[in-house]
């Protein structure tokens, strides 16, 4: 197959970010198919030319358009960015001869790219949701404006009544979709998945990581590493740090990231006492590099604020967490608290509730038989039910079928992929 793949936020491993795309892209090349990938420069370098730039990632053809973007941006700011990336993507994807057409949000804007290159091309698109958006902004009272509320419900079910075939992220997600009365047959669940071959990180990974900590040494290391933003809610790090250094002031906390809400966590941190002390900031690092961290590790963590749908989310540092065969804590409800509960591989901590997930988060880190047990499970987690090089293959299946139903004959895999 001929596949255009439009995602706004493509990242390659030698950035920070979820590489979700990549991975999934460059396993359909290895099946065969030819993919353009067509996305965003979001952090051009001072003098990078305006227009399109073609580069080969590891077999993908992706294009390239400058287009500043960072959630550190006003609501009112990343909209204008998803419009614009949304206006310059519809031509470029439309002119790229394919057989199916992926666009995967977020921003659910990427169905306006999708929907007129599908219409272009007279091929079949498959819509990929990430989050069930606009509820998550909504829920957090970015998007407040009935009227743009009511718009971005249009253009969720825009997205979906032109769409052959939906991929969800989690159960929670194809039920929201479900709900707005797409068929259920037509909806396949494939959620974030776990890079086997880049997790877990040696040993001496760890080491050198711990290594360029002076404030670490051999303590226990409680980690968090990812976007740094409203919806993470960090708050719950800056509060557990401070309840767990009455308990036991030997274990530390590492946030690595970057985000809208970076400066308000440092803040609290720094209020509460905690900051430089027991806990601890680092930039946001290349994704090849989390592994390294990771490897560091005692626990890892993923957080969301406890609002309406954050249950409903498939979040990469989980999957990363366990890949990496490590514990992880997270303190949200929902498929992903039911897995780590079920599975044995990690902590549930009561959302909303910081003070009370402390003494179980520090009765776990002085547990070695628990410690050992918890992450021999999360990496057997990883690789039973996440397995990326699985998951690629049941998405290459949701293409063909889109491709069958529309009745168009796929075009022969093809050896050599380079642009």
């Amino acid at each position: 197959m001929r596949i255009v793949y439009i995602h706004q936020y493509f990242r390659t491993r030698q950035m920070s970010g979820g590489t979700r795309s990549l991975e999934m892209a460059r396993r359909l090349v290895a099946m065969g198919h030819e993919v353009d990938l067509v996305t965003s420069d979001n952090e051009p370098a001072p003098g990078t030319p305006r227009g399109w730039r073609v580069t080969n990632e590891e077999g993908i053809r992706v294009h390239w358009y400058p287009l500043p973007y960072s959630n550190k941006m006003s609501y009112a700011d990343r909209l204008k960015s998803f419009f614009a990336f949304a206006w310059k993507s519809s031509r470029r994807a439309a002119g790229i001869p394919c057989d199916v057409v992926f666009a995967t949000s977020t921003p659910l804007t990427v169905a306006i790219p999708g929907t007129y290159a599908a219409w272009r091309r007279r091929v079949p698109m498959v819509f990929e949701v990430r989050d069930l958006w606009p509820d998550m902004p909504i829920a957090i009272g970015a998007l407040k404006n009935p009227v743009a509320i009511a718009a971005a419900r249009m253009l969720e079910r825009y997205a979906y009544r032109h769409s052959t075939r939906i991929v969800a992220l989690s159960p929670e997600m194809k039920a929201g979709v479900i709900r707005t009365g797409f068929p259920e047959t037509h909806v396949a669940m494939i959620p974030n998945a776990c890079d086997l071959d880049l997790f877990p990180g040696s040993a001496d990974d760890g080491r050198r990581f711990r290594a360029s900590l002076p404030w670490l040494g051999d303590r226990p290391l409680v980690i968090y590493a990812g976007a740094i933003a409203i919806l993470n809610g960090c708050t719950y790090l800056v509060d557990l740090a401070k309840a767990t250094k009455d308990l036991n002031p030997e274990v530390r906390f590492l946030l690595i990231g970057e985000g809208n809400d970076l400066e308000r966590v440092r803040t609290a941190a720094a209020e509460r006492g905690v900051l430089d002390k027991n806990l601890f900031f680092l930039p946001r690092i290349a994704k090849q590099e989390v592994p390294a961290a990771l490897a560091a590790a005692t626990l890892a963590t993923s957080m969301f604020v406890d609002v309406p749908g954050t249950s409903a989310n498939s979040p990469n540092k989980f999957f990363d967490a366990i890949a990496a065969g490590r514990p992880v804590a997270v303190n949200h409800r929902g498929w992903i608290a039911d897995i780590v509960r079920d599975r044995d591989c990690g902590l549930a901590l009561p959302p909303g509730d910081a003070a009370a997930g402390a003494k179980p988060l520090v009765e776990a880190i002085a547990d070695p038989v628990w410690l050992a047990r918890a992450g021999a499970n999360a990496r057997r987690t990883a690789e039973e039910l996440f397995d990326r090089d699985k998951l690629a293959v049941q998405l290459e299946g949701v293409l063909r079928e889109a491709v069958a139903a529309a009745g168009r004959p796929t075009t022969q895999p093809v050896t050599d992929s380079s642009p």
